[in-house]
């Protein structure tokens, strides 16, 4: 087994796809919008540190969970450039995505109530419709769904 001395300080952008598990075109994609960064060795060839491993796995837990690019690119902007995010680091991180990921879980789950019977603005529930959006008030307003982004 290696020690940490062993290991290189710095990885190929192709080190950093196979050990990280995301394609090239997307770290340099992540690089373009400034989310991991890398310097170019003398033969002109991306050197990433391996600290940018963690920064990779950060970026991709945040994106499954729905939280945007710009979103993770703010809170990785406010980390040292010099280290790789700790365990600290990304509880701080989490902490502050988590009211909007709740607020986003609630939105969904009313959404879902509501798929089978409506789907928000009343054009394929007559039936039901008629009670939530009497006189049609809701398409005197404007066209498309008005009830799902009041929920």
């Amino acid at each position: 087994m290696s020690s940490p001395a062993d290991l290189p300080r710095e990885l190929s952008v192709g080190e950093l796809s196979r050990r990280s598990g995301v394609p090239v075109s997307a770290l340099h994609f992540y690089e373009a919008e400034g989310l991991i960064r890398s310097w170019r060795s003398g033969g002109n060839q991306r050197r990433f540190p391996r600290g940018m491993l963690r920064r990779v796995a950060i970026i991709k837990v945040a994106q499954r969970a729905g939280v945007s690019l710009k979103e993770i690119k703010n809170a990785l902007a406010r980390l040292p450039q010099d280290r790789a995010p700790t365990p600290e680091d990304w509880a701080n991180m989490s902490a502050a995505w988590r009211d909007a990921l709740d607020e986003r879980i609630r939105t969904l789950v009313a959404i879902r109530d509501q798929l089978t019977s409506c789907i928000g603005c009343g054009c394929l529930s007559l039936s039901v419709c008629p009670l939530r959006n009497p006189a049609d008030r809701l398409g005197q307003e404007g066209s498309g769904a008005r009830l799902i982004e009041a929920l």
